[in-house]
């Protein structure tokens, strides 16, 4: 009997710290997976942008994406902060859109209050961000540049120089895309 009561203790006893050993692994990779997202929200809707761990095929840019949000700053900036709040409308006088296609390498701005859209030839690259000195999915084209934070099939998050100032000047911000159809 008394052989019976020690072996069920230590079964007991390996079972709770098997528990806590997984537990813990739980709670640090849930941290792990935290590490580069920022979270706000756009036109009351919440959104959150984790950073693309490694190069993006470029064929899931392809489509018609339209802004629904820039965030003055640069993702850098963002991941410090908890609740980032800077939005701004993008464009108050109807849509901001860019339309990829990847087979061509070009993609076609439609800016908002502009009656003609402009097309773009681009190159898209995993290279060093003359910046940030960070490797990044980069889309290279004539006046600029921007980098590709990350795309899934219904959003697209980038950062480069899309937010004009009142002296004509743009400024490092994050633009947060939906898909249209």
């Amino acid at each position: 009997m008394m052989k019976k009561i020690v072996i069920l203790l230590s079964c007991s006893v390996l079972l709770q710290s098997c528990i806590v050993s997984t537990a813990a692994k739980v709670v640090k990779t849930a941290g792990k997976v935290a590490v580069g997202t920022v979270k706000g929200a756009v036109n009351v809707i919440d959104w959150s942008v984790k950073k693309a761990n490694g190069k993006i095929n470029e064929d899931r840019l392809d489509g018609k994406w339209k802004v629904t949000g820039l965030y003055k700053g640069t993702f850098a900036e963002y991941e410090n902060q908890q609740n980032p709040a800077n939005l701004y409308e993008p464009c108050p006088t109807g849509d901001e859109i860019y339309e990829f296609d990847a087979n061509k390498s070009k993609f076609i701005q439609y800016s908002c209050g502009v009656a003609e859209a402009v097309t773009f030839k681009y190159v898209y690259s995993w290279e060093k961000d003359p910046t940030t000195g960070e490797k990044e999915n980069m889309i290279s084209y004539g006046p600029g540049y921007f980098n590709v934070i990350n795309v899934d099939s219904k959003h697209l998050a980038l950062e480069g120089y899309f937010l004009n100032e009142e002296n004509g000047t743009k400024v490092r911000s994050i633009a947060v895309l939906d898909k249209t159809k």
